[in-house]
């Protein structure tokens, strides 16, 4: 039983194929917008698609064009170009910050969930160290790791006077292989950061050693009053912990901080809805900031919120 003497129960059993597509709902959306996004950089790349005359998306994840009129940019790669001593362009900067203020408006981590290629990877992952009943506990790191990490980015591109994590990064080989290439070293780091999540380390990539993420995870502490919160009704919930078991982020569900702030902390949140899937009394939902300043508040007045 709970604090307040509720029942708790557990999510049964799907019953009905529609049961089970609702329940999948937000992975399925994950999925349709990760290979939406790589389909048209594919498509632009290799077909030629167009619309007006204008390729539709060009470039990649690091710097790209929509209808070659807007630019967007990876605001961590600019940043490491910075840190290396290359004055970025007026295109660069005003992609990055268009990026800056889309995902700071979604809720910074958005891209982790439901953009980036590598969730797929680690996501299947995942699934099959659960169907193997393994426990990849091999490795074990803070999760704090990871800006240790984003920190040692920006110093090796300093010091070597390059991007140093986009020559490294799985996410970005992985892309650009998928776009351009062979294949070849899409398949060694996708097979790398498979392996890490099936046998040495729980969410061991993104939850632990990647700087991008980091890096989002650092605007999200800035920018505490997203447009879209994950919304928490304290009198629904049991504590059953079930979506303690499948949140990629587990230490922002804290009960009494979601308590306390009626939202689960977006600062680390990918926004994956995976505990929304699970919740047996419906106690978690998206829904928009309409109250953002009583919730920023509550974020300060609690520290383990951040």
């Amino acid at each position: 039983m709970d604090p307040d003497n509720k029942t708790v129960r557990h999510l049964e059993p799907a019953k009905t194929l529609g049961e089970r597509i609702r329940r999948m709902r937000f992975t399925l959306a994950r999925r349709a917008s990760q290979l939406v996004v790589l389909g048209l950089f594919f498509g632009t790349a290799r077909w030629g698609w167009e619309i007006g005359g204008k390729p539709i998306l060009s470039g990649d994840l690091s710097a790209s064009r929509i209808l070659e009129t807007l630019p967007l940019a990876d605001p961590l790669a600019l940043l490491e170009r910075l840190a290396a001593g290359v004055m970025p362009s007026a295109a660069a900067l005003t992609g990055a910050a268009i990026v800056l203020a889309l995902y700071g408006a979604l809720g910074a981590r958005i891209f982790c969930g439901w953009v980036c290629p590598m969730n797929i990877v680690v996501d299947a992952a995942q699934w099959l160290r659960r169907k193997l009943g393994l426990s990849a506990d091999l490795v074990r790191l803070s999760r704090k790791t990871r800006y240790v990490v984003l920190a040692g980015v920006l110093l090796a591109s300093a010091t070597t006077g390059s991007a140093a994590f986009e020559f490294l990064s799985p996410q970005a080989m992985l892309w650009r292989d998928l776009v351009w290439g062979t294949g070849l070293s899409a398949l060694t780091s996708a097979l790398a950061v498979f392996a890490i999540e099936l046998v040495l380390m729980r969410d061991g990539w993104c939850g632990h050693l990647c700087p991008l993420g980091a890096f989002w995870g650092c605007v999200g502490h800035v920018q505490k009053r997203p447009l879209l919160k994950l919304a928490f009704e304290r009198a629904s919930c049991t504590r059953c912990g079930d979506c303690l078991q499948v949140c990629p982020e587990r230490q922002i569900i804290r009960f009494k901080t979601l308590e306390a702030i009626g939202r689960v902390p977006s600062a680390e949140c990918i926004g994956c809805g995976r505990c929304i899937a699970v919740c047996p009394e419906n106690a978690l939902r998206f829904t928009l900031c309409t109250k953002a300043q009583p919730a920023a508040q509550a974020d300060q007045r609690n520290p383990d919120a951040r």
